[in-house]
């Protein structure tokens, strides 16, 4: 363990959250942890704390969901340091990929364990903007519309529900679009795409059976969908388990993805990540990810 623990949290995701933090916080302390707790205020402090606490080449703790710890891990690539989980957000799919518990003191507890495990993120290029890193997956569709739409305030609220929300508004008035794809030079259309590093999709639903974010590859998703129907029967699909298996779905592997579309927006971890057109390719470097 190192000396002092450095642990990042994004203070706007609410109260709950807060009290949830606490809960780890205090047993660390119980345990005699030292720990130091940085609050981010603006998009972009967690990677830059990140990059800061890893000079101390120690466990720098990400306290919130996929899109917090992206940004920690951002700042931790290249490094000696590694990325410890406290999984504070709505679907916290990366924990459940590493098997990180959801119980805050539980996870906690995994910090001091000592097992680590490598991953390989993925990177978003978009045109002019700034390279982003991702370590789950990568949207554009229904979903990325959802994400682009949905109040914050509303997700305070409601958490998983609030997504349910927006999606049947979106649903309403959403004109499934199709788009190009590219996976290692291969063309196919698609009106919803999925480019994942993992097995699961908000939540512990599987849509990548295959997938592990110890691989360099990444898991192409693509779905066919013409209709407010066919996303409705998606859904259903993936609730129970069968979304891989349905004839409408392609599901493939690569390491070089591009995305051409006017213009559609794209989600990354759960949050917005611009528009298309979009260049995926693995980082170079694996990342040191604490486990229990």
């Amino acid at each position: 363990m190192p000396k002092i623990l450095v642990v990042i949290f994004n203070p706007s995701a609410g109260a709950r959250r807060r009290a949830r933090l606490h809960a780890a916080l205090d047993l660390l302390y119980g345990l005699g942890v030292q720990f130091q707790l940085m609050e981010t205020k603006a998009r972009g402090d967690a990677e830059k704390f990140a990059r800061m606490a890893a000079e101390e080449n120690g466990i720098v703790v990400a306290a919130g969901g996929d899109g917090t710890i992206a940004e920690v891990a951002a700042g931790l690539v290249g490094t000696q340091a590694m990325l410890g989980i406290l999984p504070l957000g709505t679907a916290n799919v990366f924990a459940l990929e590493m098997s990180v518990p959801l119980n805050p003191r539980e996870a906690a507890r995994a910090l001091l364990m000592g097992r680590s495990t490598s991953v390989y993120p993925g990177i978003l290029k978009r045109g002019s903007l700034k390279d982003r890193l991702f370590i789950q997956m990568v949207g554009v569709g229904l979903d990325s519309v959802v994400v682009h739409h949905l109040p914050l305030g509303l997700k305070r609220v409601f958490g998983k529900g609030a997504y349910v929300l927006q999606t049947l508004r979106d649903l309403t008035c959403y004109p499934f679009r199709s788009f190009r794809v590219q996976i290692d030079g291969n063309e196919l259309e698609a009106s919803g795409l999925v480019v994942t590093k993992g097995r699961y999709y908000a939540g512990h639903f599987q849509i990548a059976p295959q997938a592990d974010p110890r691989d360099s590859y990444f898991h192409v998703v693509s779905l066919q969908q013409n209709h407010f129907m066919d996303a409705l029967k998606h859904a259903a699909a993936l609730g129970l388990g069968q979304l891989p298996y349905l004839s409408s779905i392609s599901l493939q592997r690569g390491h070089d993805i591009q995305v051409f579309g006017a213009d559609l927006p794209v989600q990354a971890d759960g949050d917005d990540a611009g528009c298309l057109p979009i260049h995926i390719v693995p980082f170079t470097q694996p990342l040191r990810v604490v486990v229990p």
